[in-house]
Order: structure tokens, then sequence, then C-alpha cells
């Protein structure tokens, strides 16, 4: 799959997790707690900003899933490997309402196409 491009979401920010598989894959399905490879683009959803990007980097990242936000350790399992999916992710979810992160009281939205599983 190439590179997704993430629409413009119009109205307000939602306050829990939203889901959407945009392509269903055929793989093996993703569960709690596993070692994730994927593809994703991220963008704040108040503005559509991009902030980044495993595309523009030009290569998938493997991570364990319990080391991720809680909006993936929630929006990915379940998920098939060869899927798409898209996670509009509230700040409680992603890096918290405040603090020192950069991203801290924003809603995140992400596209991460499910490359394998272990």
């Amino acid at each position: 799959m190439d590179k997704p491009e993430i629409e413009f979401i119009e109205g307000p920010a939602p306050t829990q997790l939203q889901i959407t598989d945009l392509v269903i894959g055929d793989g093996p399905e993703c569960p709690v707690g596993a070692t994730v490879d994927v593809h994703y683009l991220g963008v704040d959803f108040a503005t559509g900003e991009e902030f980044d990007s495993s595309w523009s980097r030009g290569e998938s990242i493997n991570f364990p899933l319990p080391r991720l936000i809680a909006g993936w350790q929630e929006g990915i399992p379940g998920m098939k490997v060869g899927g798409r999916r898209q996670l509009v992710c509230p700040p409680e979810l992603a890096y918290g309402t405040s603090g020192g992160h950069r991203l801290s009281g924003c809603t995140l939205v992400f596209v991460i196409d499910l490359l394998g599983v272990s």
C-alpha cells in the first residue's frame, strides 16, 4: 500500500477512541500485547498537520504494543495483517492532557498499516 492521506475530520474532537477499518487484512489477527510491524501516519486532529510518519522515513517500525501509546494498545489488537486502520486518539490515550511532550493535550489521528505480528 502507498502512504495514506488523512481527510480532515469536521466537528469536535472525540472524547473516546474511534477505530475505523479502511482495509480489512487477510493475515493473522493481532493479539493483545503482541509485537507489531507497522507503517503509520500521524496528524493533529485540530490542524490536520502531519507530525510523524514511518512512510516519510522510508521504513516501518517494529515495537511491542505495551510500549506504545494507549490508543494503539487498544486500537490495534483484532486488526489483521495486511489491514489499514484509522485511530482517532483523545489526549488521554495519546500523550496525556498536559506535560512535557509537544503533543500533550492534542487529539491525534493515525492511519496504521499492519505488516506483521509476533
